[in-house]
């Protein structure tokens, strides 16, 4: 039966966990997709906007929406290239590494209350079958 299956399982664990990270980012003033972006630069400190747009797999327009909020909140910042002037270049700032900070803090303290009744070895078993099942799977940062 369909609510037996593996599948339905994990998307309703995913919804779960989705609430409460929504939630812990939104009292940072975030949404998932600016997140996304702000976890990828703080990665890599700086990308092309199409570098971005190809690693997210959006939409252009999806990712200049994000990109304009985050640098109305100084969280990141946007320039030409003077390599390439057609091209733009996206740095994450220095108050967006700090509120990347704050949310990895908060978001390890809610991942430790949803996950609190698995030991090591269970947390280490899900994120790795997890990871195998992420190859079929596409990020996005869409709302």
């Amino acid at each position: 039966m369909i609510i037996d299956r593996l599948s339905f399982a994990l998307a309703h664990s995913g919804k779960v966990v989705e609430t409460e990270i929504r939630q812990v980012l939104a009292e940072q003033g975030l949404k998932l997709s600016h997140a996304h972006v702000l976890g990828l630069l703080a990665k890599r400190r700086r990308l092309s906007q199409q570098a971005l747009i190809e690693e997210l797999q959006v939409d252009p327009s999806v990712l200049v929406t994000v990109l304009n909020a985050l640098e109305d909140e100084g969280l990141v910042t946007r320039r030409r290239d003077p390599a390439d002037r057609r091209r733009h270049v996206v740095e994450i700032s220095t108050r967006g590494t700090g509120l990347v900070a704050q949310v990895d803090s908060a978001v390890q303290a809610a991942e430790a209350e949803l996950f609190s009744g698995l030991d090591e070895r269970e947390l280490a078993t899900l994120h790795r079958l997890l990871d195998r099942v992420k190859g079929a799977r596409v990020d996005t940062c869409e709302e």
